[in-house]
């Protein structure tokens, strides 16, 4: 590859892929919110994620883009939050399809982020790609638009990915932070009933799954997480174990939706049991470093 571009790029999950990339590409271009600049070799180019203003000509002969753009979940899910969340994805979608079909030398590639929690709650079943079961709640319908408005506009030479990613561990953001300051605060035990399958992925694993993808040319929906979901209790026991952090109190169901409400955010995001697995991923034969919860941990 040559050239990438990675809107919405400077978060958690842009920098772990600009780290990953940065010395396996010549080129690497950020869409970002904040002003234009150059920084360690990474160009920054502003956009609003809403109109085409310029930015858009950085796609001609791109190789892949990257789109991470859309409001953080991580807040009260408020009418107005709601309508962010949703507006932010839709638009940033809807727009990235005008500018790749203006482009007269289109990307190869384009990877859209969606999630894993667009399917249902599930203790029971395992869900992947061909025969996981989607439902219909705020999160499960934004899921499901954010993929309609990305794959309904026909883009003849450039493939399309959605990315159903799952929780990313990492050492510098995503949900690993706040789960090790309670656990070092003595509240490391299981949430809500403990019974719920987290899916998550390493940063690492997360980072080579789309370059796989991209040398694969995998099109379609993509399973972004690791081939283990694990219980939230023996999750949080896993945590407990690789920090050397003797015991953890339990959070109840209760005490989560009041601390929920202190902090500004929503007990979906431990609650719903995320039971989730790569089966293309594993099919095409993709291996994981980091496959289990201790090993992954231990690197972090």
């Amino acid at each position: 590859m040559k050239k990438i571009i990675i809107a919405a790029g400077t978060g958690f999950l842009g920098q772990v892929l600009v780290d990953h990339f940065k010395n396996k590409v010549d080129e690497i271009v950020v869409l970002t919110r904040g002003k234009s600049a150059t920084k360690n070799a990474v160009r920054y180019i502003h956009w609003d994620a809403k109109t085409l203003t310029g930015w858009e000509r950085e796609l001609e002969g791109a190789d892949v883009v990257i789109n991470l753009a859309g409001k953080s979940v991580d807040c009260r899910y408020t009418e107005k939050n709601k309508n962010e969340i949703m507006a932010s994805r839709i638009d940033s979608t809807s727009i990235l399809n005008q500018a790749v079909l203006q482009c007269d030398n289109p990307p190869k590639h384009w990877l859209n982020s969606s999630t894993a929690t667009i399917y249902r709650h599930s203790e029971d079943k395992q869900m992947d790609e061909a025969t996981g079961e989607t439902g219909f709640d705020f999160s499960m319908n934004v899921a499901h638009m954010w993929e309609k408005v990305f794959f309904k506009t026909e883009t003849p030479n450039t493939k399309k990915t959605a990315l159903r990613t799952s929780i990313v561990l990492g050492k510098k953001g995503g949900a690993f932070i706040p789960l090790k300051k309670l656990a070092y605060l003595g509240f490391g035990g299981w949430q809500g009933n403990g019974n719920q399958f987290i899916s998550w992925i390493h940063e690492k694993d997360f980072a080579r799954a789309l370059t796989f993808i991209i040398e694969k040319e995998m099109e379609g929906v993509v399973n972004v997480v690791s081939p283990e979901p694990i219980r939230n209790r023996d999750f949080m026991k896993a945590l407990r174990t690789t920090k050397n952090i003797p015991f953890g109190i339990p959070i109840s169901a209760f005490i989560l939706k009041l601390g929920a409400r202190i902090i500004g955010t929503e007990t979906e995001l431990v609650l719903k049991s995320r039971n989730v697995i790569p089966t293309r991923l594993n099919e095409k034969g993709f291996k994981f470093i980091y496959g289990n919860i201790e090993k992954a941990m231990s690197k972090l």
